[in-house]
């Protein structure tokens, strides 16, 4: 007798990512209670499986869910809102008044309520967040049902959010106690930066993290101004800054790392670190672009990066794959620095491992939670298609996501989002915007 299971996902390809550079094809994968029992081919599924629902996905390729290892959700109401300006006028003189005069639980759910709409048609099913009222982005990533990472942020300067970096931690650590049994949740300390955390924050960070287990996410090395003005104060650069403070280990998600010296790419290997790599937004706001070659070829786990809509004006892990692997083959001159299979890698597993949810997520294995993107492959714009994981890396868009899971629960079907309505979602926009500017 065939064993019942929820659902049956029929794809014309598959790319598991573990194990790495194989494509299945005609394959299919059984899912029951959320997670992944079967991944076989489609000639044995009825023998096997009894299906309550099934997917049939012939002209798709079926990838693990996209993870966004870096991003401000609720910055997606400041889309567009001060462009075409470096990073210290853009934050100074725009982004932080703005923020100042309206960041509020409300503000901070609506956005993100935006944000994981868009991702989720875009095919990301994970976020690593950092941002102010963390509670609000739970409430948000739940009502879509979206897997978050919550960044509890932290850091010496007061907002409206909290006092000092007391007051930030006690209220983020409230948070991840009131939710951390959620199955589509997990937490990060989030210490905003370098230059906005003192010694003593970061020594309370530490402790913290190591007592609960959890990743210490953090903006690093972005740009030249943050290792100049480091230099001046502390009298080396950031990251040896965190080496003697004892913050560099596995679990440190450096965001951005796009001026690197060879030695700190070295201390950031050897003691396991992770870089959250943001090519649109580093372009964007002319940080520079970060070694991406160099990184992967030594070993550094690096995965894949939005960083916020005000800043990249995309929540989009599609373009930042392409991006990547583009702007890697660019700065090293080596055609094959970051190729197709290694793009999506880093857009899934390494992202999923930095975030230590490798075993949960990142990659179609059996035991894993079905977090699925389903990419049709029939559209004129992909033709032909000779190699499915090149089509993925440098022709698809999110345009092409048709189908969407999270734990096994369709998040979008056929191109649309099933769990808000569009229209609730452009009239959130529109009223912020009136806001804003007014």
């Amino acid at each position: 007798m065939p064993d019942p299971i929820d659902l049956l996902i029929e794809a014309k390809w598959i790319i598991p990512v573990e194990p790495a550079n194989i494509v299945l094809e005609n394959h299919a994968v059984a899912v029951d209670k959320g997670r992944i029992v079967a991944i076989l081919q489609q000639s044995e599924e009825k023998i096997r499986f009894a299906p309550r629902e099934i997917a049939r996905l012939h002209d798709h390729v079926l990838i693990p869910g996209l993870v966004n290892l870096h991003t401000h959700a609720a910055m997606s109401l400041l889309k567009g809102f001060a462009d075409d300006l470096p990073l210290d006028v853009w934050l100074r003189d725009h982004i932080w008044p703005t923020e100042a005069k309206h960041v509020a639980p409300q503000f901070v759910h609506d956005g993100t309520l935006l944000a994981c709409a868009e991702m989720l048609r875009g095919g990301v099913t994970c976020f690593n967040d950092m941002y102010f009222f963390p509670r609000a982005t739970v409430k948000a990533a739940r009502t879509l049902g979206i897997r978050a990472a919550v960044g509890l942020i932290a850091m010496d300067l007061p907002t409206a959010y909290a006092t000092d970096i007391d007051d930030y931690l006690s209220k983020g650590m409230a948070v991840r106690d009131e939710f951390r049994d959620s199955p589509l949740l997990s937490f990060c300390l989030a210490p905003h930066a370098p230059y906005t955390v003192s010694d003593r924050g970061f020594e309370k960070v530490l402790t913290l993290a190591e007592q609960c287990d959890v990743p210490v996410h953090l903006h690093l090395h972005e740009t030249r101004k943050e290792i100049e003005d480091s230099l001046k104060l502390f009298g080396v650069r950031p990251i040896e800054r965190l080496r003697r403070l004892g913050v560099l280990g596995p679990g440190l998600i450096g965001a951005h790392a796009v001026h690197l010296e060879d030695h700190e790419m070295q201390l950031l290997i050897q003691h396991g670190c992770s870089v959250a790599h943001c090519p649109s937004s580093n372009l964007k706001l002319a940080s520079g672009i970060a070694p991406v070659a160099s990184m992967s070829r030594n070993g550094l786990n690096v995965g894949l990066g939005s960083d916020s809509a005000a800043s990249n004006n995309r929540l989009d892990i599609l373009q930042e794959m392409r991006l990547a692997s583009l702007l890697a083959k660019g700065a090293s001159g080596q055609a094959d620095a970051i190729g197709a299979h290694c793009a999506l890698r880093m857009a899934t597993l390494n992202g999923a491992r930095a975030l230590g949810l490798d075993k949960e997520i990142g990659s179609i294995e059996e035991g894993k939670s079905a977090d699925f993107c389903a990419i049709k492959t029939d559209d004129t714009l992909l033709a032909p298609c000779y190699d499915v994981a090149s089509l993925l890396a440098y022709s698809a868009g999110r345009e092409q996501v048709s189908d969407v899971w999270v734990a096994g629960k369709a998040c979008v079907a056929n191109g649309t989002l099933l769990c808000c309505s569009t229209i609730e979602l452009k009239n959130l926009a529109i009223l912020w915007q009136n806001r804003i500017c007014s």
